[in-house]
């Protein structure tokens, strides 16, 4: 019989702290890379008893390719990704009402890199495979937190409880880690209302991946670049994206709009991230909506259900929030556990690697054995740092999301963004690709681009330490030394 003792203390150390990070997802794993390669002590905990290759497709572009390069993975995602060129905007009759793109710019010259498309699933690989195997503890679902002076404890489900110095929750939109925090903190009364609310929610997502096809079944799958499209309905609570990818097959997601009534028949459904039980019923209701293939043979999402193997077919909650708390003493969250971000704007799993980048230059900068003020500032500093960026994305994300949606007003929206003049839509694009984020204690990357970089306090993380270390000194060395006569 298998007993284990009610605590192990992960790392028996004196210097660096030891990070406990909570949730195996993309943002998690990234901060874990980083950590290994900056020698700081870490483990990940994931609740789930495997990791399972669900999902759909997921869109990066220029803002995290320093960071793939700087990791040494960005030739083998280039490899395995498609280059997104436009997004399409099609109606139910598949007549391509406008593309969202500019043919005259050249995003590597400007930017540096290109937008890309990969399957979830296989962006996920690349990374897992960054971070040692014994550096992940499955079946490790956290029920508890404690946190003071001397560090922070977590307590799993299985009895066994760890303890660290720092303690990440990155463990998606229904954060255990969050929760207890704020449990805590509305205990001392130092919530903000806003961040007791429960997540809202608006629609729910079927996604999932077919196995590869050939040119005879899907035409478009042959063609260099993916093929997005957005396929709006008349009449359906639900429009379709589907995507092509390198390995020659189709990802798609069906966005459904919730009224009040189907809002709380999904209700129960809150907390089952990323779960295929549910998603039975939602494929019987959409398998006659006509996709966009590229032949003249006609397709539905029916062909596209069938050509998937059922384990990756998976049904998702779609909450939206930007939280007010973000840290607290020696816990402090990322990703999904702070922000949750509509996939229309294809920023949640971008703005989860900005996360881990930022913060891990922050946790490198400590000086030896930091200090609860240290932490504190240090966190401050992150969230400083990486909500401006947050609130834009989220403010794109609800915007395109209101294109796609019903009524006169996207309609509207559609038609403003279809005649948009070109000075306008590159500006905007300059703006959110800007933000390119690196880490400080590897390698720069120094990939020419025409567009520089907005500015990056975290580049420079250890300027928050050193001023404070100098005083320091400069307070034991008036103390060392002999009174004048």
């Amino acid at each position: 019989m298998d007993i284990r003792p009610a605590t192990n203390t992960v790392h028996d150390h004196k210097d660096k702290p030891t990070v406990l990070i909570v949730g195996a997802g993309i943002g998690g794993l990234s901060l874990g890379i980083l950590l290994q390669k900056a020698d700081i002590l870490y483990e990940i905990f994931e609740r789930t008893a495997e990791i399972k290759p669900l999902g759909s497709a997921i869109s990066l572009n220029s803002t995290t390719a320093p960071f793939l390069r700087q990791i040494g993975v960005y030739d083998e995602f280039h490899a395995v990704s498609k280059r997104m060129e436009a997004i399409q905007i099609a109606n139910e009759n598949r007549e391509i009402e406008f593309a969202m793109a500019d043919a005259d710019l050249d995003q590597v010259e400007r930017y540096g890199a290109d937008a890309r498309i990969v399957s979830r699933p296989i962006l996920y690989s690349i990374l897992l495979k960054q971070v040692p195997k014994e550096r992940i503890h499955l079946s490790k679902k956290v029920l508890s937190t404690q946190q003071g002076d001397k560090g922070v404890t977590i307590t799993c489900s299985d009895g066994t409880q760890y303890k660290g110095d720092i303690l990440v929750g990155a463990d998606r939109a229904y954060s255990a880690v969050r929760q207890n925090l704020y449990a805590q903190l509305k205990e001392k009364d130092l919530l903000p209302p806003s961040d007791g609310l429960p997540l809202p929610f608006s629609t729910v997502c079927l996604v999932g991946q077919t196995h590869p096809l050939d040119e005879s079944q899907f035409p478009d799958i042959v063609k260099q670049d993916t093929q997005f499209m957005n396929i709006l309905s008349r009449d359906k609570p639900y429009y379709v994206m589907t995507f092509t990818t390198q390995q020659n097959c189709v990802c798609y997601a069906v966005i459904q709009y919730l009224t009040k009534e189907t809002s709380k028949e999904d209700d129960t459904f809150r907390q089952s991230e990323w779960g295929a039980e549910a998603a039975g019923t939602m494929c019987e209701e959409v398998r006659d909506f006509r996709i966009i293939s590229g032949g003249k043979k006609l397709l539905t999402l029916g062909d596209l259900i069938d050509w998937t193997p059922k384990e990756l077919i998976s049904k998702v909650m779609l909450e939206e929030k930007v939280f007010t708390t973000w840290s607290h003493d020696r816990t402090v969250l990322i990703g999904d556990a702070c922000h949750k971000i509509n996939p229309a704007g294809g920023a949640g799993a971008a703005n989860a690697i900005h996360d881990a980048i930022v913060l891990a230059n922050y946790i490198h900068a400590f000086r030896n054995n930091p200090t609860d003020q240290d932490i504190a500032k240090a966190f401050k500093a992150y969230k400083d740092e990486r909500i401006e960026w947050v609130n834009s994305a989220f403010e794109t994300s609800q915007a395109l999301k209101s294109m796609v949606d019903k009524g006169w007003k996207p309609r509207l929206i559609r038609l403003l963004v279809k005649y948009m003049p070109k000075f306008v839509n590159r500006a905007m694009e300059a703006r959110l690709c800007s933000n390119r984020p690196q880490v400080y204690f590897l390698p720069l990357d120094t990939t020419p681009a025409t567009l520089t970089p907005a500015p990056q306090p975290s580049l420079n993380a250890r300027d928050l330490f050193s001023r404070e270390d100098d005083s320091r000194t400069t307070t034991r060395q008036r103390k060392k030394a002999p009174a004048s006569v």
